[in-house]
């Protein structure tokens, strides 16, 4: 069996997002979590936060592609200070990225129907407390929202 990635599935990805609360929805094409190697379309839109975090075992490097609309990716060090903002974008000078395990980082819709190609080791297990980032709000804090702005203005141009 396989999976066209097409317009379609794309369009409806993106539907799915925009209904969820959390602006963002998961299309994953591995059978299970428990398996060695997750694909999956990752639908976000604009104000959907995901707070910085980072993968510390040495085998859960990730790798993002766009396939439709903008992505901008933050960068940190151990401290919360912003080491470096990229556009990543289906059409643009940058598509996608590779991250190192390791690396503290957050991704953050710059367009309606931003849809990007994920790939990461498996399995999947909740991020543990020193994946998170201590110097940022976690989803649905009440501070959340102003610090998802903030990363958003450092695309502002």
């Amino acid at each position: 069996m396989i999976t066209l990635i097409d317009t379609a599935l794309l369009d409806a990805v993106s539907s799915e997002a925009q209904a969820s609360p959390r602006g963002r929805k998961n299309r994953n094409f591995h059978g299970d979590d428990r398996q060695p190697g997750h694909r999956l379309l990752n639908a976000i839109e604009p104000g959907s936060y995901i707070a910085p975090h980072r993968h510390l075992d040495p085998l859960k490097g990730e790798t993002m592609t766009v396939l439709r609309g903008r992505l901008g990716l933050v960068l940190f060090d151990g401290d919360g200070k912003v080491l470096a903002s990229h556009v990543l974008g289906a059409g643009g000078d940058a598509l996608g990225v590779d991250l190192h395990p390791g690396t503290w980082h957050s991704v953050l819709a710059l367009a309606p129907g931003t849809v990007f190609l994920e790939a990461k080791a498996g399995p999947y297990l909740p991020l543990s407390a020193d994946e998170r980032a201590p110097w940022a709000p976690p989803e649905g804090d009440a501070q959340a929202a102003a610090y998802c702005d903030a990363l958003r203005r450092l695309f502002a141009s």
